[in-house]
């Protein structure tokens, strides 16, 4: 009877072991799959990718590659599911397979492999087949076929398949669990690299300078290796601190990156301590593409015109003389970012190019400045250049040590004479800004100072049309 029993388990464990195992079934995706997507980009080359793809599923164990996502997918950020149907898929493993085809990617593949050299006669055109070992693909291929080594290549190189980890488009593979069989809208979402964006802004000066016309574009960089068709749009705009791209990440922005219903025009809100512009419309990144969107509009903008002759405060504390001929003074244009002076709206960091017409009513480029981000009610200051018709003199008149006292060890007295001369038809508004080392005080001056911070002193000099104008003034450092 134990023998018997003994048998009817081998005979069990045997049948059980011959049983087939059932593969995963393959399902394969592409961008056609693909019906709504949603990108939202941020500042320092990283964006989100909110994708829905409807796909055919069975039940049981799914092989599923998900291909034409981006070739700077961030794997660990990676997110699957069923939005319908929470909990219904269960990821087991997942790839990504960014390794492209290619000639010299292909090769790299067949080292240690064998492939065949397929050479032509160059007088009979007949063609001749060679069976050959690659041994190295580093700087070209070298090859063993029969007993001699070949460099180069000798003739065409046929290979019997692809690899499985060659991908001709960026492949995210993914073996999955499925509780439930049909057709599914199946959302993946992941941050990426390769796309980035900034903000251009043209301003247009009046005739007279107090107000200008400004528009804003954004400008969009996709080098991620994947396009983007019909795309729901979201900028960021802010510093986010980053340490490691991770899911929660992820989860963190889920709520602000749903794919958005389509509005009339640009819309801001602020998100945590950014701003989220959202644009109107889909549109289409393609890949490496540099594309620009409409931001902004103001077509009245107070603005102020301001010359500043800035200074040093090395030349307190010695002999000098003469601190410079024909010193250049530098053109600034200052704008207050609110509603009352025609703008008040978050402005991202950018570059404001400023133009101005000429009599002829053509737009000459007048220059240029960087912007950091600058919310509402701030000022923004650019420096356009340097002036062509207001000059300075500047030279040190006297210079003298002072005693040592019970209080300072040290002490300086200087003066100076600043001469602003103005070739311009109309009289000018020079602001002299001098930084004042140590404990300063003013002695001396032809004109009253402001002190603009604790170690600068300001003078506001009316310079007349086609004439000059002298600051003089005395100085005293103790420290």
């Amino acid at each position: 009877r134990r023998t018997s029993v003994r048998i009817t388990i081998l005979i069990l464990a045997t049948a059980i072991t011959a049983l087939p195992v059932v593969a995963a079934e393959d399902v394969r995706s592409t961008i056609s799959d693909q019906k709504a997507v949603s990108v939202t980009i941020y500042n320092q080359d990283l964006a989100m990718v909110r994708e829905q793809r409807r796909l055919t599923l069975p039940d049981g164990e799914v092989s599923l590659s998900l291909r034409d996502v981006s070739g700077r997918l961030q794997p660990e950020t990676a997110q699957l599911r069923n939005p319908k149907h929470p909990g219904s898929i269960r990821m087991i493993e997942q790839n990504f397979d960014f390794d492209l085809l290619t000639p010299q990617a292909l090769l790299q593949k067949y080292v240690g492999r064998t492939v065949r050299v397929v050479t032509r006669h160059p007088t009979t055109g007949e063609e001749r087949s060679e069976t050959a070992e690659v041994l190295s693909a580093t700087q070209g291929p070298v090859l063993r076929i029969g007993d001699r080594i070949e460099t180069g290549l000798p003739g065409r190189i046929v290979y019997d398949q692809v690899p499985a980890n060659l991908r001709d488009r960026p492949t995210l593979s993914a073996l999955i669990e499925n509780q439930n069989a049909g057709e599914h809208d199946l959302e993946l979402s992941y941050l990426t690299g390769g796309l980035s964006w900034r903000a251009d802004y043209v301003a247009t000066l009046s005739d007279n300078d107090e107000d200008l016309a400004l528009n804003g574009l954004v400008t969009l960089t996709n080098q991620s290796s994947a396009s983007y068709r019909d795309a729901r749009l979201q900028l960021v705009a802010g510093d986010v601190h980053r340490v490691h791209a991770g899911r929660r990440d992820l989860q963190a922005f889920s709520k602000a990156v749903a794919m958005p219903e389509a509005a009339a025009e640009v819309s801001r809100q602020a998100l945590f301590e950014y701003h989220l512009y959202r644009l109107p419309r889909t549109t289409t990144i393609a890949e490496n593409q540099t594309k620009q969107v409409d931001l902004l509009s103001a077509p009245k903008v107070r603005a102020r015109k301001e010359l500043v002759l800035n200074g040093s405060e090395y030349y307190y504390t010695s002999h000098v003389g003469e601190l410079g001929k024909k010193m250049k003074v530098a053109v600034f244009v200052e704008i207050a970012n609110r509603t009352a002076d025609g703008l008040g709206k978050p402005l991202p960091a950018g570059i404001v190019r400023v133009y101005k017409n000429d009599k002829a009513g053509s737009a000459i480029f007048v220059g240029e400045d960087r912007i950091d981000h600058t919310p509402e009610n701030e000022k923004l200051r650019l420096r356009l250049g340097d002036a062509f018709d207001v000059t300075a003199d500047k030279v040190q008149t006297d210079f003298r040590v002072l005693p040592r006292g019970q209080k300072y060890k040290h002490g300086f007295e200087s003066a100076y004479r600043v001469v602003l001369r103005n070739a311009k038809d109309a009289a000018v508004r020079v602001e002299v800004i001098e930084p004042m080392p140590h404990n300063w005080e003013i002695v001396e001056q032809s004109s009253p100072h402001r002190k603009a911070a604790a170690n600068t002193a300001v003078w506001s000099i009316t310079v007349p049309a086609g004439g000059d104008a002298v600051l003089t003034y005395r100085a005293r450092v103790r420290y």
